[in-house]
């Protein structure tokens, strides 16, 4: 299957030796499709949701709420895929793009940083009743759009994983993430985070996870 990637940032230069970039990151989430990088942050859209078979919008240092040129193509992006009834998957910011391009709502959340491992409690046939994945964002979905599904949950992040029109997938956690690589990004954030919100979520990254159990999903979800 030819997965069109939309790469809403890089990662820094300092942490490319943990795992990669998100290109790399993402092959060795979804080892069995063909990956078509497009550089999105820098304002390299596809022509047409035609282009690939389905598409997969990363996450980004960026909200979905800014107004940015680039941002703005990508939002319609999004609503041309919608209207195209392409698959979707969108991980963090992709998740909160998916709801925010067509007539939902992201904003900053009250409960502050969500960082660290949380279980997602979900009502997906096939899977457990709950899942343990590695979580770092601000923002989140407070209102779902029209045609869309809450289908999981977590203790801070009450729309976890979102559907519109059966074939468009949003997860606000990252299962592309390497514990390496989130304890890097937390050592850098400690003064935009806190301290004590920080140690907590290190201390978190040692207990067992189930990215490969959402890798399947996935799989199965995009087709």
């Amino acid at each position: 299957m030819r997965l069109g990637l939309l790469v809403c940032d890089h990662v820094d230069d300092r942490f490319l030796g943990i795992d990669g970039d998100y290109d790399a990151m993402f092959a060795e989430l979804l080892p069995w499709a063909d990956l078509v990088p497009y550089d999105a942050v820098n304002d390299v859209l596809p022509a047409s949701p035609d282009e690939c078979d389905g598409w997969v919008v990363t996450g980004s240092r960026y909200s979905v709420y800014d107004r940015m040129p680039w941002l703005d193509r990508l939002h319609g992006f999004v609503r041309d895929i919608r209207t195209a009834g392409a698959p979707y998957l969108g991980i963090c910011f992709g998740h909160q793009l998916l709801a925010h391009a067509v007539g939902g709502r992201t904003t900053k959340a009250d409960v502050g940083w969500g960082v660290g491992a949380h279980d997602m409690k979900t009502g997906v046939d096939g899977l457990p009743d709950s899942l343990r994945l590695l979580y770092l964002h601000q923002d989140q979905v407070v209102e779902v759009p029209d045609g869309g599904v809450v289908l999981a949950s977590a203790d801070h992040c009450p729309v976890a994983a979102l559907q519109v029109d059966e074939q468009m997938l949003g997860i606000q956690a990252h299962p592309e993430f390497s514990a390496d690589y989130l304890a890097a990004l937390l050592h850098a954030r400690e003064e935009r985070i806190g301290q004590d919100v920080v140690d907590a979520a290190l201390r978190s990254l040692d207990a067992p996870r189930d990215e490969a159990v959402v890798a399947g999903w996935l799989r199965r979800s995009l087709g």
